[in-house]
């Protein structure tokens, strides 16, 4: 006898997700995915159905969306997960949703303690980008690389016009990553010595830019003896500007773990260098790069600081406040402490725009969709099989889920 009988798999549920409109002031042009990233997603994932809410500021313009298939829209209501990059104004929230932004509030930031508080009152779960992360902590996602790449070029733009060397265009001003390295191709680099922190994303986004220019990478040793006269870099790790307190061999997992076990060695190479361009996770507790006093020495050599990482008040002394886009550069006097004009002959330049990947949204943006395309969306039909979700959900059921409930006296006010 026929068996009649077929074992049919569930159909997924459909999911409808909206790309939402940027609403935090200074405006920002990014989007989690654009619209050819979008269409590759939706017949991937026939069961994601997507949105986009209408914006007069985002970096690829209402038609395009709609010429790509997707209803663009004012009201996403009626959509359960909604996409977005920076922190959403508080009026903006909608209760009862899945929220993924950068929430900014990981580190107890005290600007956005009222966001937490209503993100908790209104219900919403909320995933933060910061903290899509593999088992290990590391991160899967984020727009680290654009951030290097637009802030090396920004500190050679500034010692350009610091030095009326050349006149770099801003990165805003131009169409998109290609064009940005064309301009590059159009100056020449003094014979400086610039020293590059950081081995991840970031890090890897500044390499990018010296290599393209052509600029010679040296080892530690090569470079702490190098006299020659041609520009050449050196990248270096935790373990290249930090050293054991007692003198032993130091390790990585151990640094990070008991950082207080370290002293900085960086000044060996403030005394050879004359750019530094930060793309180091700084950690709690970490010693420090440069103190103020550190740079009032007279072996003291450094003259421009692309600082990506930009951590105020912290362990380079002479970021004393975020820069902006619109203004990228200051001075800093050694002598005085203090913020000076970034032209006078001797002020340190310093960038620290705390925004870089803004002036590149479209690369940027393209950049991030295939990120959470490829690390994320999976996890929404796949009952999220590696806990990618799990390990981001900062709030659910109206309360910080364990693993975030360090913020409670944050958002108690405590």
């Amino acid at each position: 006898m026929e068996d009649t009988y077929k074992q049919t798999k569930p159909v997924p549920r459909m999911i409808r997700f909206a790309l939402i409109k940027e609403e935090k002031t200074p405006p920002d042009r990014r989007v989690v995915f654009s619209p050819n990233k979008l269409k590759e997603l939706v017949e991937k994932f026939p069961e994601a159905n997507f949105k986009v809410q209408s914006s007069d500021i985002r970096i690829f313009n209402d038609q395009e969306y709609r010429d790509a298939g997707f209803e663009v829209t004012g009201d996403i209501s009626d959509c359960e997960v909604l996409l977005g990059v920076k922190e959403v104004p508080l009026p903006a929230l909608i209760p009862n949703k899945k929220y993924f932004f950068f929430s900014h509030t990981i580190k107890k930031q005290p600007y956005n303690r009222d966001l937490l508080r209503e993100i908790l009152k209104y219900n919403i779960e909320l995933y933060d980008h910061e903290v899509i992360v593999k088992e290990s902590g590391a991160r899967l996602i984020g727009f680290g690389r654009y951030a290097g790449l637009v802030g090396a070029y920004n500190g050679f733009r500034g010692i350009g016009l610091k030095e009326n060397l050349f006149n770099l265009p801003k990165v805003e001003s131009l169409p998109d990553l290609n064009a940005m390295l064309a301009e590059l191709d159009k100056i020449e680099i003094p014979s400086i010595k610039i020293v590059l922190t950081g081995v991840g994303k970031v890090a890897r986004g500044a390499k990018e830019v010296l290599d393209h220019l052509g600029i010679k990478k040296l080892s530690v040793e090569d470079y702490l003896e190098f006299e020659e006269k041609e520009p050449v870099y050196c990248n270096i790790d935790v373990l290249d500007y930090n050293k054991k307190k007692d003198g032993s061999k130091g390790n990585h997992q151990e640094f990070f773990k008991e950082p207080e076990k370290y002293d900085s060695n960086f000044l060996r190479f403030t005394e050879v260098s004359d750019l530094f361009i930060s793309g180091h996770f700084y950690g709690d507790g970490a010693p420090v790069f440069l103190t103020a006093e550190d740079a009032k020495s007279k072996d003291f050599r450094i003259k421009y600081i692309a600082d990506i990482s930009c951590d105020i008040d912290g362990p380079i002394a002479s970021t004393i406040r975020p820069s902006t886009i619109a203004e990228p550069f200051y001075g800093y006097s050694p002598e005085t402490e203090s913020e000076v004009d970034f032209r006078e002959k001797e002020s340190i330049l310093v960038m620290a725009v705390d925004n870089l990947p803004c002036e590149l949204p479209k690369d940027a943006s393209e950049g991030f969709g295939e990120m959470f395309m490829k690390q994320v969306i999976p996890a929404f039909f796949n009952n999220d099989k590696d806990s990618v979700l799990e390990r981001a959900r900062m709030t659910q059921n109206g309360k910080l889920t364990p693993k975030f409930s360090y913020l409670q006296d944050f958002v108690d006010g405590v």
